[in-house]
């Protein structure tokens, strides 16, 4: 894949490859595109979220429980 760009959009490219220290253009565009990736599932998380039917009540006990449920969570990445 190639992507053309102008001038001034290629230099920020460039300057954002160095400052963040990605070995190559690809690497760049690659984050860029996993961080849109992840916007999105949020976004629709979000959506799903917002037209479902509420569960309950948001006290002090349903955070606790969603606190414990988020700490015995496995990392992914």
């Amino acid at each position: 894949m190639n992507i053309s760009l102008p001038d001034t959009l290629k230099a920020y490219v460039d300057e954002q490859v160095i400052q963040r220290g990605f070995g190559t253009h690809s690497e760049y565009v690659r984050e860029l595109i996993r961080k849109d990736q992840d916007r999105s599932r949020l976004r629709n998380l979000l959506l799903e979220g917002a037209s479902s039917a509420p569960a309950g009540p948001a006290d002090a006990a349903y955070f606790d429980t969603l606190r414990d449920r988020v700490r015995r969570r496995p990392v992914t990445k």
